[in-house]
């Protein structure tokens, strides 16, 4: 049966084709929103399905929960294979390279006949582009352009590279004589797992400095426009950056804007209109009398649209409007909160710094607990312990927790593996003489849904399991998760107590939002950890933090927020 990300790819599919195709625009914008609401969705559309309430799926209708219907049942949809006969299904491909949109697609398919990515670059190398309607040499030279920074372009952005890069961009400008601020925007500041080109917004006097030296960063391959207010470059690996510099006293609706989601601001726009003010990237303005309200800072556009607040992370058009509108947003986790670290490694098995080193390291950074959870025996490629190496590393920490007395509570865990057959790497007894068990998902993870999904419910139910690491075991951009019935790990889960983890590493982001808000909502405890393997390991806290709060979380929600008491009473009594 089909998951969410499969039905996702269709409709997005569909989109795409019906775009090339010429339809108007607001079936493709339903395809398109449909198709976001399933990639993000905390359930699997199969459940709202065998329950008989797809259409209460956010931007599904009656026409796409039809599709939806269809393809569960059948794995295929008539009215897609129907499209992909009037337009070729490669051509949905073109839509990635840049300065190539819908309409110019379709009529170099109709003129040249032809289809696939290396036809039309080899149509665009012989010269035949150039004199078809519309186009021109420089059209030609732009496609060409643009299929080779495809090929250097990797697809989506990890968030762990584009907040950094985007933070050191920020830093050059806010520099810039004249700069009153800048920040990032779109769904970079939406603190997205993956975001496309970073989007930045500047408050500044005087725009041409700031697009002086946004063209003149270091690494830049191309700049792709530039004009008074707005300029665009490309870098030498593909990552494309925009600035926009707006006067400081419109720096508020112009971030707001910018931020997005595009849903959640046609809420806004609509709030706003039944105030009698019009919403845009430069001011509120009274639709009677065309006056202008003024906003330097997005928290006066909130206050005068009647609106709590909205952080960046929760703006994705699921329930914050409303909840704003009724004061009854939650009151976010933040770094500041966390107190312990509940799963990271060691030189005992693939960290890179001994337990006292960490652990001083976690000190500095405030933690009033630590778990060493160095992995189990099976994992050989991560230098896994035998029982033997775990007494070893028992006694070690022994003496560490001595030396560092009461700056900080020092936990004897263990990352044990859930192995193909679903049993756990170390028997029960074992087991029960750990502080903390984490277990996780690391090799098969490509079992059919039934078999993997059974191998983590044998994990949730055992006695002695505390947390569940990383619990999909996808890595961003590379791999997939398993194909997991998540519905029945969140059952299990705030059944037996144990804890489902948000790992913060940028590549993980493992629970990501949408499943961890489903999970807070049955009820199911988090626990936000590092994975640290170094010193820089605990550095990665913040990107875990912004999924927790993408998930509606507050510190209530999350174990790693309770006091060291709290903590430990808790692992006594799971046993």
């Amino acid at each position: 049966m089909m998951n969410n990300k499969q039905l996702a790819a269709v409709f997005t599919l569909i989109a795409n084709l019906l775009e090339i195709k010429g339809e108007i625009i607001y079936k493709t914008l339903a395809y398109r929103k449909a198709s976001e609401s399933l990639d993000t969705l905390g359930r699997e559309a199969s459940e709202y399905w065998k329950e008989g309430k797809l259409a209460d799926i956010p931007g599904v209708g009656k026409a796409i929960a039809e599709k939806i219907d269809e393809l569960l049942n059948t794995g295929k949809l008539e009215f897609l294979e129907k499209l992909k006969k009037e337009v070729p299904e490669s051509l949905a491909g073109w839509l990635q390279v840049p300065s190539l949109g819908p309409k110019k697609i379709a009529m170099i398919w109709k003129a040249l006949n032809i289809t696939t990515l290396p036809e039309l670059e080899a149509a665009a190398k012989e010269g035949k582009l150039k004199d078809l309607p519309g186009m021109g040499a420089k059209s030609e030279t732009a496609i060409l352009e643009g299929i080779a920074s495809l090929a250097r372009r990797s697809g989506r952005l990890p968030l762990g590279k584009a907040y950094p890069l985007a933070q050191e961009i920020i830093k050059v400008l806010k520099g810039v004589k004249g700069v009153v601020d800048a920040q990032p925007a779109g769904s970079l500041r939406r603190m997205r797992s993956t975001v496309g080109d970073l989007d930045i917004l500047v408050a500044a006097t005087d725009s041409a400095p700031v697009m002086e030296a946004f063209v003149n960063l270091k690494g830049v391959e191309r700049v792709l426009g530039r004009g008074e207010f707005k300029a665009s470059i490309e870098f030498f690996d593909g990552v494309r950056a925009q600035v926009w510099v707006h006067a400081p006293e419109k720096f508020g609706t112009a971030l707001q804007y910018a931020t997005g989601s595009k849903d959640h601001n046609v809420k806004l726009r609509q709030i706003a209109l039944d105030k009698g003010l019009s919403l845009s990237e430069h001011a509120l303005t009274k639709v009677k009398g065309k006056s202008e309200i003024l906003c330097a800072t997005e928290e006066e556009v909130y206050k005068t649209l009647g609106l709590q607040y909205v952080p960046p992370e929760m703006r994705e058009d699921r329930g914050e409007v409303e909840a704003a509108k009724a004061n009854k947003l939650p009151k976010l986790i933040q770094v500041k909160d966390i107190k312990s670290n509940l799963h990271m490694h060691s030189t005992y098995s693939d960290g890179k710094l001994s337990m006292l080193d960490m652990a001083r390291e976690a000190i500095k950074r405030g933690l009033q607990v630590i778990a060493f959870t160095d992995h189990s025996v099976s994992l050989g490629v991560a230098n896994g312990l035998s029982i033997e190496r775990h007494k070893q590393q028992a006694a070690e920490i022994k003496k560490i927790q001595k030396q560092l007395g009461d700056e900080i509570l020092i936990l004897h865990g263990s990352e044990v593996e859930i192995k193909a057959d679903g049993s756990l790497d170390y028997p029960d007894e074992f087991l029960a003489s750990l502080d903390l068990v984490v277990a996780s998902l690391h090799s098969s993870l490509r079992q059919p849904r039934e078999k993997v999904t059974q191998r983590l419910l044998n994990a949730i139910n055992n006695p002695h399991v505390d947390i569940i690491g990383h619990p999909t075991g996808r890595e961003i951009p590379d791999r997939e998760g398993a194909d997991l019935d998540m519905e029945a790990v969140f059952q299990a889960a705030a059944k037996s107590g144990v804890a489902l983890e948000i790992n913060a590493h940028p590549s993980r982001l493992d629970l990501d939002d949408a499943f961890a808000r489903r999970a807070k909502d049955l009820g199911v405890l988090i626990t936000v950890n590092t994975d640290a393997h170094s010193d820089d390991g605990f550095d990665v806290l913040p990107y875990g933090i912004a999924t927790a709060r993408r998930a509606w979380l507050e510190p209530k929600d999350v174990i790693n927020t309770w006091t060291s008491k709290k903590l430990t009473d808790w692992l006594k009594k799971r046993g």
